[in-house]
């Protein structure tokens, strides 16, 4: 049988998308940034110091079980291995990284000279709108490649406000952020899955791209409430600058580089750029995206 094979699947997206597209029934394959003798493995001490031969062969039929295959986009190593077999394609870029584009391309070069039926990328919303940026190069490189593809940009996920916000909502009722009275389209990260999932298995849709969205358009402040809501906390959003915010993420020891980039694409919300609903959920899949109200009632006892 045929795979597929994901890059980034052990991110909220990318995990979700291979429940999916198993309990569908296809073969997929996951590539990791773990060499293949370490995936399974226990840490050393709960193993007993060096490992054995025996050890070594558990851990290469974990990964043989797993389908999981090294792949390290920074050095290229293992690129061939993970190709081999595979027609399908579902590809983001890996969080902490500035240049997507040297870590992408080469992807999308292999899937050329692979012949590959399909390819699948995941980049962010707005991005088409920006020429010169890594990921619309990346976008432009798949587009010219002649393979059948899509390209979907999701906006920002409800699922960030128990990853990335949710200890100050927990620990301070406050979501701090600089960005005003911007409304985003927040969708649930379940709700790409289930596109992409869709579009891996789906050639009807071939060589359009979708702007993912929930069905509503909310301030922070109207999230601060449905939290609130939702916990019977006095959650409240609290307005900040780019200046008060970047000791705080500099502190928390994300590089320079990506602090300026998120601070970028916060600054994009108080413009007003992520003020977008769109169908594409419901257009892909049948089904309408989750709003924020369920998503906080799910998740309410994360806050608390």
């Amino acid at each position: 049988m045929a795979q597929i094979l994901v890059v980034g699947g052990s991110g909220k997206v990318g995990s979700e998308l291979v429940k999916i597209l198993k309990a569908d029934g296809r073969s997929v394959r996951v590539a990791t940034r773990k060499p293949t003798s370490e995936v399974g493995s226990k840490p050393t001490s709960e193993v007993g110091g060096n490992p054995t031969p025996e050890a070594g062969s558990r851990r290469h039929e974990d990964a043989e079980r797993l389908n999981q295959v090294h792949l390290n986009l920074l050095t290229g190593e293992g690129i061939d291995a993970a190709f081999e077999g595979i027609d399908r394609l579902f590809m983001l870029s890996p969080g902490g990284h500035l240049d997507q584009y040297a870590l992408l391309a080469p992807l999308i070069r292999k899937a050329k000279e692979a012949g590959l039926k399909k390819v699948v990328l995941m980049t962010v919303l707005g991005v088409e709108h920006k020429e010169g940026t890594p990921l619309r190069r990346v976008e432009l490189e798949l587009i010219a490649s002649g393979i059948p593809y899509n390209i979907i940009r999701p906006s920002w996920f409800h699922q960030n406000f128990v990853n990335f916000w949710g200890h100050g909502i927990k620990n301070f009722n406050a979501i701090s952020l600089p960005v005003g009275e911007g409304k985003t389209g927040f969708i649930d990260s379940r709700d790409i899955s289930a596109v992409a999932a869709k579009l891996l298995t789906d050639d009807s849709f071939n060589g359009q791209e979708f702007a993912l969205t929930g069905p509503e358009a909310l301030t922070h402040a109207e999230v601060a409430k449905i939290i609130a809501d939702a916990t019977g906390k006095p959650v409240e959003f609290q307005e900040n600058t780019p200046d008060e915010m970047r000791p705080v993420l500099l502190g928390a020891g994300i590089p320079a580089g990506n602090v300026e980039v998120l601070l970028t694409l916060l600054g994009l919300i108080k413009a007003g750029y992520t003020n977008i609903v769109t169908d594409s959920v419901e257009k892909v899949t049948g089904q309408k995206p989750r709003d924020f109200k369920s998503y906080a009632q799910e998740a309410a006892d994360s806050w608390k």
